[in-house]
């Protein structure tokens, strides 16, 4: 047994050794190489940069083939010709894409394929040809993209002075004008209700003084008050103030409960009902039919100042018919003394006088309409 092990032993490395040889043979007409391969002609337009004879070509990012083949084109010494070699099945088309890629940190360049939009063959493949810049490297493109923008600065080179030389002049003047801009930021601010938030405002309404009438007043029909009238000044909350030969302003704390048309109107309603006018006026909003319309335009409302502040009122009253025709119209107006200049004391000052307009009002309508 001892003189026949060592003979066992070789015959099994010998049969291991074969066994071997034929699996390499079978990967290398499979896998490595060397098995059937369909060759293919492509031309680059510009350098190569990199790319060696047994570079990979990759289809869609899969390996299935290389380059067998490199060379400079006969006809022209900017082309390159290259021949691929890659696996029967793979779907090389007319419009078939061609480019190099280059992977890994090092950059190792591979030709890289990616499919046509055509399904099926459509006979002979003729010569790829590569996109125009598509053996550029990153680093190849850079240099590209900076020579391209180097041309232009150069180029431009007097315009960009000229305006380098208006941005300082530009920057200067902000400089010496930042108290301004500052001013100007700040009237923005306030403006659009930026900035700190303001303190709330003190809402008034008008105080009629006259107590509530105990005999009837009747009226020969049914009496509507349209919406006051009023130039943009008037209709706001504003308790407005004008000093003389000035632009009108307002108190900074306080302000009416309502716009000051829908103030007056409120109030005149309630004038009438306080002075038991019947049937009882009502709002056009209402919907109520209406034998006559009181219009009212508001001429002014507000503060005058001078040597004795004066809360001024005037109202300008027409009465419409049923068909609207002018049956009757006048103006009123009152005035009061303000006893301090402040926002509390106008209040007072307007509600006096608007309670001797609103009865003026109220009697002269009486009278026009009086059953």
């Amino acid at each position: 047994m001892e003189t026949r092990a060592p003979f066992v032993i070789v015959g099994a490395f010998i049969l291991a050794a074969i066994a071997a040889v034929f699996g390499f043979v079978y990967w290398l007409n499979n896998t490595g190489g060397l098995g059937a391969r369909t060759s293919y002609n492509i031309q680059f337009s510009g350098s190569v940069p990199g790319l060696l004879v047994g570079a990979a070509v990759l289809f869609n990012g899969i390996r299935v083939g290389e380059v067998t083949s490199l060379a400079l084109a006969a006809d022209s010494p900017r082309k390159v010709n290259a021949v691929i070699a890659v696996l029967p099945d793979t779907p090389v088309r007319a419009d078939t894409k061609v480019g190099l890629d280059f992977q890994g940190l090092t950059g190792v360049p591979v030709v890289a394929l990616e499919g046509g939009a055509q399904l099926a063959a459509s006979g002979p493949v003729p010569t790829l040809v590569a996109e125009p810049g598509a053996g550029q490297s990153m680093t190849q493109a850079a240099r590209d993209a900076l020579r391209r923008v180097d041309s232009i600065l150069a180029d431009n080179a007097e315009p960009l002075q000229s305006t380098l030389a208006n941005l300082k002049t530009f920057s200067e003047g902000l400089a010496r004008n930042t108290g301004k801009l500052d001013n100007i930021v700040a009237g923005l601010e306030r403006m659009t209700g930026g900035g700190p938030a303001a303190a709330p405002k003190i809402v008034y309404d008008l105080t009629l003084s006259r107590q509530r009438a105990t005999t009837p007043r009747q009226l020969k029909g049914q009496l509507v008050l349209a919406d006051p009238s009023a130039i943009l000044m008037f209709d706001t909350q504003r308790i407005l103030v004008t000093p003389p030969g000035g632009d009108a302003s307002a108190f900074a704390d306080v302000q009416w409960g309502d716009s000051i048309p829908k103030l007056v109107q409120a109030k005149l309603l309630q004038s009438f009902e306080n002075d038991n006018v019947t049937p009882p006026p009502a709002r056009e909003i209402d919907g109520i039919e209406s034998d006559y319309r009181l219009l009212v335009e508001i001429r002014t409302f507000q503060i005058e100042l001078g040597d004795q502040p004066r809360a001024e009122i005037g109202l300008s009253v027409r009465i419409l018919g049923k068909e609207g025709h002018i049956v009757a119209a006048r103006s009123f107006e009152a005035a009061r003394r303000l006893e301090t200049n402040n926002g509390p004391a106008a209040v007072k000052a307007f509600s006096e006088a608007f309670s001797t307009v609103a009865s003026d009002v109220v009697g002269w309508t009486g009278e026009i309409l009086r059953q």
